[in-house]
């Protein structure tokens, strides 16, 4: 106990890094800082000087202050005046460890310089990276199967999309809820690529914006939320392939009709509009331009986005408190770990998004290191070195034991052993029954017989 069972993975995001360390210190402050009867012996004791001397503990004080610096530093990152902002160039390597003098002055620094003023925000230039890159890549090499198809060339084109689905999505994420991602100036394009690229990486037109900002943060995985996990076992197999099968071949009827129970039917017929005829775009390619390009094109990137977007909305909300259910701190967790947050825009910060859905993705880790004492008060769940996809896959293996070891304690689950967090974890994957749900949303939300 008191120190992370896993070493920090090289490839942590530097805000990661310190976000990390910092916790790691402070759980190992817990565990260090002597029990009060141990002291008290110590002082009453001949040998107490030795005793004293073998105690080597971080100043709590000490704690609190390079946590005070951390946050300032990591603010001023984010701050296009700050001497120290840096922007996110592309997702394997930070802006700082590009070193190379000839390649700053004459590739990344007037790249930077132009990029920044395509994008919203400054720190975004990731994002034009990418939608060169899929514009340059996934385009072109889905117009050539649909000339001159080749197996082999819609296999690898299957695998390069699968590779480029998560930062998409994520950068798709941002999109909708800041609604654009580029200056006003490119309006247009910010309007139009989602058009052209979300077919091509398994997303029907409009149906991301619609089910997530118009649906589940308006209900945040409560009994009403199409997506909510907590009228299933999050360990079970079973639960989880109905869960899977509902929204594969009924969330084009469940939306709609989400939002007719709720009476908005403009919202109803924009989202079926958009969802049925992405389905007839999809029909008409199939049977009357080429039904293999289609196929490898919009196809198999469909029916796998849409086995990922359950998967990863399964493990962000597994963990459900039994106790205040609908509190955001507890129905959602945080995860440090390199493919959610250095490839997919800070994902890993689920609760600190669904606190505020319009925060920047930027902007997570300096909230959660500025409302830790909350998320710690409010028995948050966080963990590292394990992605949404790997949570799910552990937790219907029933692999508790390697999820408690990927925890990273705070307040009161510090004082947890490995079988006690086992324990903890297991309840917060529990069903809940509809008297539970009448009991704790209300009987409006349960399915009462």
């Amino acid at each position: 106990m008191g120190k992370l069972a896993f070493p920090l993975d090289k490839e942590l995001t530097g805000p990661d890094r310190i976000v990390l360390e910092i916790l790691q210190k402070e759980y190992e402050l817990h565990e260090t800082r002597p029990a009060k009867s141990t002291l008290d012996a110590a002082e009453d004791s001949d040998d107490s000087d030795i005793k004293h001397s073998e105690i080597v503990t971080p100043s709590p004080e000490d704690l609190q202050d390079q946590e005070q610096q951390a946050i300032a530093y990591l603010k001023k990152l984010n701050d296009p005046k700050s001497d120290s902002f840096e922007t996110t160039v592309c997702s394997t390597v930070d802006d700082s460890d590009i070193k190379n003098p000839l390649l700053r002055q004459w590739i990344i620094d007037p790249y930077i310089r132009w990029a920044k003023q395509i994008v919203r925000v400054e720190t975004d230039v990731i994002m034009v990276t990418h939608l060169l890159l899929y514009f340059c890549t996934s385009v072109p090499s889905a117009i050539y199967l649909y000339v001159n198809f080749h197996w082999w060339h819609a296999v690898l084109h299957c695998v390069m999309q699968g590779y480029y689905m998560g930062p998409f999505t994520l950068l798709k994420h941002q999109h909708i809820h800041m609604r654009g991602v580029l200056s006003k100036k490119y309006g247009f394009i910010d309007r139009l690529f989602p058009y052209i690229l979300d077919p091509m990486m398994g997303h029907t037109w409009n149906s991301y914006y619609y089910h997530h900002v118009k649906h589940h943060h308006v209900e945040g995985n409560g009994p009403n939320d199409l997506s909510s996990t907590i009228r299933y076992q999050r360990d079970s197999v079973w639960d989880f392939a109905q869960y899977v099968g509902r929204f594969y071949f009924l969330i084009w009827l469940d939306l709609p009709m989400y939002f007719l129970r709720n009476r908005k039917p403009n919202l109803a017929l924009q989202a079926g509009a958009c969802e049925v005829g992405n389905y007839v775009f999809l029909y008409m390619m199939y049977n009357f331009v080429s039904a293999r390009a289609t196929t490898f094109v919009f196809l198999i990137p469909l029916a796998f986005m849409r086995l990922a977007l359950m998967t990863g909305n399964w493990g962000q909300h597994a963990f459900v408190d039994e106790v205040e259910p609908d509190s955001d701190f507890r129905s959602s967790i945080t995860l440090i770990d390199v493919p959610s947050n250095r490839h997919c825009y800070n994902d890993g910060y689920h609760t600190s998004h669904h606190l505020n859905p319009l925060r920047h993705w930027r902007e997570h880790p300096v909230a959660f290191l500025s409302q830790k004492k909350q998320y710690s008060d409010e028995h948050a769940i966080v963990f590292y070195n394990i992605d949404y996809f790997f949570l799910t896959v552990n937790l219907l293996r029933k692999n508790y034991e390697h999820i408690a070891k990927c925890l990273v304690p705070m307040g009161d689950q510090m004082q947890l052993t490995l079988d006690e967090k086992v324990e903890m974890l297991k309840r917060k994957t529990r069903k809940f029954s509809e008297e539970e749900i009448a009991e704790k949303w209300g009987k409006q939300y349960a399915k009462l017989k």
